[in-house]
């Protein structure tokens, strides 16, 4: 997938001036979070699964060179082939070679945010190959030429209407209706089937990879996953150096945390473990298998202040919780990543210079940090990207010598009061008649979208000095 994170602002302008799709991710934005949360309260022990889960995750990464090498020789023994990939580049052109050499025509595909990273579906029709996603979501934004919106829900930002006049257009299957959300399933159903029974090579992605056995676990709602690991002859697993985790329990105890986190569910309706191809006493399955695993910065961020960010479990709460992202919507951060942890990752796998605008394009809430499974710091993270931007200078001027200004206020509190009394008393002057602004200099971008509200009554210092007067 190209980035175009550098549109940030120019996309998000036109997502919020999107009156049916603002109005959309604002009830998405209501709903997600009251499933999860729901969830967590059935489960009762969220806390202590998700703090051991971050010590398992932190164990694997310090030491990756050994669960990786172990992983190698396990996954090999089951009769894989393991591949390498130091960029998106390198794992495109293994995939392509692979099914180049078993004259491969057409391939199904599960979702994997590795390869939407590497750009592979394009890359390979180039090679002269039909790439299917069978992902429902996946396979609806691959119909209509665009690119997932979210992680978990590729079509998220897609109404019911939008994917029947979609599916009437690209499915030659002559008159009929479509109306109902189970019509619509069923049409996706039968269209996919020929796909998988077709198929030369499957290519899926995994949610975890298991050291001590050598298995890769996907977790589906679908099935798709599966049929397209076993009905192809050839599996090509495409997944990352950080899914490692040391054993089978493990994978397991991040699979509870993950599922509630993401959709809400006890348990996905698939969870299945990989070893490899089919054995002389199986009946089904691949005959060749591959499992090519992408660095792509991955190890310098290891090396970095930014390690915290590879324990994500993708499971995309923060993303559901975020505000930014339920305003302006996945397709703004121009990103595959999106959300939270997409603010912090896309500058480490792009740039800087190039992502600028995405660790800024955070209110501090906290609430990604509070629901996030693996206990990741991302208000920290994205805060500590933002010194970055400006110690480097990549930060506009202007916003430099503005946060410099404000630190030398900030600093000095009697100055810091003084000046905040004077403001909240003119701007209350001046609103007093309105109640708010609809201009405001050094504000444009609030009142763009919305009035500035007018001060009423006094600032937090006053009443909280007011307050404690009283208590004494």
């Amino acid at each position: 997938m190209e980035n175009h994170s550098e549109l940030f602002y120019a996309l998000s302008h036109d997502a919020l001036s999107d009156g049916p799709e603002v109005k959309r991710r604002a009830a998405m934005a209501q709903f997600l979070p009251l499933m999860r949360d729901m969830a967590m309260d059935e489960f009762g022990a969220f806390e202590e699964l998700r703090q051991h889960v971050k010590r398992v995750r932190q164990h694997t990464l310090d030491n990756l060179d050994y669960y990786l090498a172990r992983f190698e020789l396990e996954a090999t023994n089951n009769g894989n082939q393991v591949h390498f990939a130091s960029d998106g580049a390198e794992l495109n052109s293994i995939v392509l070679d692979i099914c180049q050499q078993h004259n491969a025509r057409r391939v199904a595909k599960g979702k994997s945010m590795v390869t939407e990273e590497t750009g592979l579906n394009h890359y390979l029709e180039r090679g002269g190959l039909d790439v299917v996603e069978t992902d429902l979501g996946e396979y609806i934004v691959q119909q209509a030429g665009e690119t997932p919106s979210h992680i978990v829900g590729p079509a998220l930002h897609k109404s019911r209407e939008s994917i029947r006049d979609l599916f009437l257009e690209k499915h030659a299957l002559g008159e009929r209706e479509l109306n109902e959300p189970a019509d619509i399933v069923a049409e996706a159903r039968r269209v996919l089937r020929e796909t998988f029974l077709t198929a030369d090579v499957g290519i899926i992605g995994a949610n975890a990879l298991v050291a001590d056995t050598g298995y890769s676990m996907l977790v589906t709602n679908e099935g798709n996953g599966d049929l397209c690991a076993n009905l192809p002859s050839v599996l090509i697993v495409c997944t990352t150096l950080d899914r490692l985790l040391p054993r089978g329990e493990d994978a397991s105890a991040m699979q509870r945390l993950l599922v509630r986190s993401a959709t809400g569910q006890p348990q996905t309706c698939y969870t299945s473990f990989y070893s490899g191809p089919r054995r002389e006493d199986d009946s089904d399955g691949p005959l060749e298998t591959h499992i090519v695993l992408l660095d792509n910065e991955r190890t310098d961020i290891l090396a970095s202040d930014y390690r915290e960010v590879l324990q994500c479990i993708r499971c995309g709460a923060c993303m559901n919780h975020c505000p930014i992202f339920a305003a302006v919507g996945g397709h703004s951060y121009g990103s595959v990543y999106p959300g939270p942890v997409g603010s912090v990752l896309t500058p480490l796998l792009s740039s800087l210079e190039q992502a600028e605008a995405l660790p800024n394009a955070c209110t501090s809430c906290g609430r990604c940090a509070e629901v996030c499974p693996a206990d990741i710091p991302l208000p920290d993270l994205l805060r500590d990207l933002r010194h970055d931007l400006s110690e480097q200078k990549v930060t506009p001027r202007r916003w430099r010598f503005g946060m410099r200004l404000h630190a030398f206020v900030a600093a000095r509190p009697g100055l810091y009061r003084a000046l905040t009394n004077l403001g909240f008393g003119l701007l209350a002057r001046l609103g007093r008649k309105k109640g708010s602004f609809q201009h405001l200099p050094l504000a444009g971008g609030w009142t763009s979208a919305r009035d500035f509200p007018a001060p009423q009554g006094k600032t937090f210092m006053a009443q909280y000095q007011a307050r404690q007067a009283i208590d004494e």
